[in-house]
């Protein structure tokens, strides 16, 4: 397998750009395509599908195949791989619940491979993305391997998209279906975010929305706790002051916990929405952002699955967290290219709403203000 990244700020850039990357008779079959919602995903989606690849696409909150970080540009991995070892799935949400319909995408990969892994992303700004690694789960074990993040929309929570050839939603899961006995699917999930303070209990709490903490309002707690300011306003004070600095961690017996960052704040009951689930009872402690080192502790962690899972890679994509974007600001630039120099392939990644992905204890989870890589290899 064969991989190459373009980036451009248009169609017409990427038109150049891809035109020239498959001159020396290079013939990609699969594109996995991370955009702006600003960029002209149709035009963009023509050129491939004119082209007979078949695209994994999702939007972002600013995009990348290195450590220069776009913004309301295309991030683009074209790769040759077999066509008989992978495909795209599109399923529309709808009025559907979003774990009965990833449990279908379970389903059809069961029917194709007999051993399948699943590489996620999700349109839909509430959908609750614990959902999806369920559903899959419900066909397929807890074995399972996925990965992926929730589509971003440069930060205005306007509306988040996914899309393959001829088909885009803004309410919808797109799968990418890796055949695991042909192509070596790896990788980890890594935060660095400290516990801070006591732990406290979720005593209400319905899906991904969380009524009350310690039968306190769920926004009072936080206002309060973490000393941020009452004129809390809307979804970008929610996640610029608490996502990105103050996040929950959901505490688990013999597990690594496991990250929640609010979304969005209804001033009006008080409650806070999370990109995942938060059961009710659930233990939680508040975190603080990651020092210098942890961009050692990832390269570090990355060193490790080479070393012992993964020695050879042909490409990686990277989901990585908007909110740990805004935290870390400048540094995680370096944190990409670091990472990218392991294994030293093509990468691909974008910042995202939540990610998919498998820590270095326990099984592949949904996780909040994390890093989650892939790592692709034929076998």
């Amino acid at each position: 397998m064969k991989a190459k990244s373009i980036k451009g700020d248009s169609p017409q850039q990427i038109a150049e750009r891809l035109n020239r990357t498959i001159s020396d008779g290079f013939k990609p079959t699969l594109a996995i395509v991370f955009l702006s919602i600003k960029q002209d995903r149709e035009a963009i989606c023509q050129l491939l599908d004119e082209k007979g690849i078949a695209i994994f696409g999702a939007t972002t909150a600013g995009e990348f195949i290195d450590g220069d970080i776009g913004e309301e540009s295309a991030a683009i991995m074209l790769l040759d791989i077999d066509a008989a070892f992978f495909k795209v799935s599109f399923v529309e949400t709808g009025n559907g619940h979003t774990r009965d319909l990833a449990r279908q995408i379970g389903e059809e990969g069961l029917k194709m491979f007999n051993n399948p892994a699943y590489i996620m992303v999700s349109g839909g700004i509430s959908t609750d993305g614990e959902m999806i690694i369920r559903g899959i789960e419900d066909a397929m074990g807890e074995a399972v391997t996925i990965f992926g993040g929730m589509a971003g929309d440069d930060f205005t929570m306007t509306g988040t998209y996914v899309f393959t050839n001829k088909k885009c939603s803004d309410n919808a899961l797109t799968a990418l279906i890796i055949d695991e006995d042909r192509i070596s699917v790896k990788g980890l999930a890594t935060s660095g975010w400290r516990p801070v303070g006591t732990v406290r209990t979720i005593t209400k709490s319905k899906g991904n929305v969380i009524h009350t903490i310690d039968h306190e309002p769920a926004l009072d707690v936080v206002i309060k706790y973490m000393g941020v300011s009452k004129d809390l306003d809307g979804w970008k004070d929610v996640i610029v002051n608490v996502g990105s600095e103050f996040p929950m961690q959901l505490q688990r017996e013999g597990r690594d916990p496991v990250l929640r960052a609010p979304l969005f704040a209804n001033k009006t009951d008080r409650s806070l929405t999370c990109a995942g689930s938060v059961p009710q009872g659930s233990k939680i402690r508040f975190s603080l952002p990651p020092t210098f080192d942890v961009i050692d502790k990832v390269v570090a962690e990355c060193e490790e699955i080479k070393n012992h899972d993964q020695q050879n890679g042909d490409a990686m994509i990277m989901f990585s967290c908007k909110a740990r974007h805004l935290s870390l600001g400048p540094m995680v630039s370096d944190e990409i290219n670091q990472v990218k120099e392991v294994w030293d392939v093509p990468l691909v990644g974008f910042f995202s709403y939540g990610e998919m992905g498998k820590a270095t204890k326990g099984k592949h989870e949904f996780h909040n203000n994390t890093c989650s890589l892939v790592v692709l290899a034929e076998l």
